[in-house]
Order: structure tokens, then C-alpha cells, then sequence
């Protein structure tokens, strides 16, 4: 770490490091959600059934831990599961 002014409190270099790592939880998490969206629509459009319910599975995953450490609240994480659930039975039921 660089030399640092001694007038820094160690309270706010500390708060400093925490929220540099919280960023990179939620940058991690943010994009995580995203692209396991966007494959599920892309499979969906590709009628590929097999791998769209293990993708939903994996959108769960993903959306659960989000709500779990905060990064979003848990209605949000209801309403996206709900959206993707929908989207599945949708293309299924056309499958079938």
C-alpha cells in the first residue's frame, strides 16, 4: 500500500478497504446476474430445453446469494425469479 498521511484515521482507511471490497462483491454479483439472463433468453430463442432449465437453476443460485448479502433486496430477487420462472413455462409449454 502507498505511504498514507499520518493524519488519516485508521477507522476510515479501514472503512476505505471494506467498501473497495464490497464494490468488487457487487461488481462481481451485478454481472453474474446479468449474463445468466441474457443466456437464458438466448437459449430460449435457440429452443434448447434441457439447458434452459439448468440455466434457470443457476439464475436462482445467483439471485438468492445476491439477496442474501444485500447487493439486492428480496422483493427484487422474487420478481426477477418470478420473470424468469414465467419466461420458462412460457417457451415450455410451446415446446411441448
Amino acid at each position: 500500500m502507498a505511504q498514507t498521511k499520518s493524519k488519516r484515521h485508521k477507522s476510515a482507511l479501514k472503512e476505505l478497504r471494506k467498501s473497495l471490497k464490497r464494490r468488487q462483491r457487487n461488481l462481481l454479483l451485478k454481472n453474474k446476474i446479468k449474463q445468466l439472463k441474457k443466456q437464458l433468453t438466448k437459449l430460449i430463442q435457440e429452443k434448447k430445453p434441457d439447458e434452459v432449465k439448468k440455466t434457470l437453476a443457476l439464475f436462482y443460485k445467483a439471485v438468492d446469494k445476491a439477496a442474501k448479502v444485500h447487493y439486492i433486496h428480496k422483493n427484487k430477487a422474487a420478481r426477477l425469479k418470478s420473470a424468469a420462472a414465467r419466461q420458462v413455462a412460457n417457451f415450455l409449454s410451446t415446446t411441448a
